[in-house]
């Protein structure tokens, strides 16, 4: 059946609705989340797709989250205002059956009016992740490969150096406020595989990749806790500005609660 046929539970037409959903993409040929001038992006892909079931009507899709080039997302939150008759169910199927295949949607329902993903979650977890072995093609898309044995035992010591709340200019670019609150950072290995999860409360540009970056030095051998703690106090780029490539990093969960006041701890998200 033609899912732009089916009409149930949704609204009679013109009756605008608030949605909500999570979305999943391989952010590799990406140009990052947000809309940009003459670049593919995520939200660009997904209000193409709701243009065209809406008799070519723009609609703004508001994310969590603006990941940057290359960054992937398995639990990317969305919200956006749709007008037609469809019910949830079958506004998923279109909306999927519009969308390219490196992105798609799920567990798509109603939100309060006014919902803003970004302003309603209450942290969000980043996956870095690390094939610390030989390459494998199956996973170069989405994994960093490091030839070099990984002290992840020192890495998790100096994880727990980003706990709390801290100024971070050493590891982000900051417009504005730069103070974050860490609740978690855990470093975890499963044969080859090496996984960093960090969550936060917001996260500035690059922050994510540059701490990676830093735990990289320390399961090399070239930096320990107490250097990530200095470099944490000083407002200076840590380790001149570098950041571990963006392939390797994941939006894996934002957790929505109680909505926040728009302020410049959610202004600026990890790319």
């Amino acid at each position: 059946m033609n899912a732009l046929a089916g009409v149930g539970e949704g609204a009679r037409e013109g009756t605008p609705v608030r949605y909500r959903a999570t979305v999943e993409y391989d952010g590799t040929d990406f140009s990052g989340f947000q809309l940009q001038p003459e670049a593919r992006t995520v939200q660009g892909e997904l209000e193409d797709a709701l243009a065209r079931l809406s008799n070519g009507e723009r609609r703004r899709v508001d994310g969590a989250g603006r990941t940057d080039a290359g960054v992937h997302a398995s639990g990317q939150v969305i919200a956006f205002t749709y007008q037609g008759r469809l019910s949830a169910e079958r506004l998923l199927d279109a909306i999927n059956g519009m969308l390219p295949r490196d992105v798609a949607i799920r567990d798509l329902r109603r939100a309060p009016k006014g919902f803003h993903p970004r302003f309603a979650a209450r942290y969000r977890e980043y996956r870095y992740t690390i094939l610390n072995g030989p390459r494998s093609p199956l996973l170069e898309r989405t994994t960093l490969l490091v030839r070099t044995p990984l002290d992840t035992a020192a890495m998790a010591r100096a994880g727990s150096v980003f706990i709390g709340r801290h100024d971070f200019s050493a590891f982000g670019g900051a417009i504005g406020n730069p103070v974050r609150t860490v609740h978690a950072v855990r470093v975890r290995r499963a044969g080859a595989l090496v996984t960093i999860d960090v969550r936060a409360d917001a996260f500035l540009r690059g922050m994510v990749r540059r701490m990676v970056a830093a735990l990289l030095e320390v399961g090399k051998g070239r930096m320990d806790a107490t250097g990530v703690a200095a470099a944490l106090a000083d407002t200076r780029p840590a380790l001149a500005g570098a950041a571990a490539p963006a392939r390797g990093l994941c939006l894996r969960h934002v957790a929505l609660g109680r909505r926040r006041r728009r302020n410049e701890n959610g202004d600026n998200e990890e790319r």
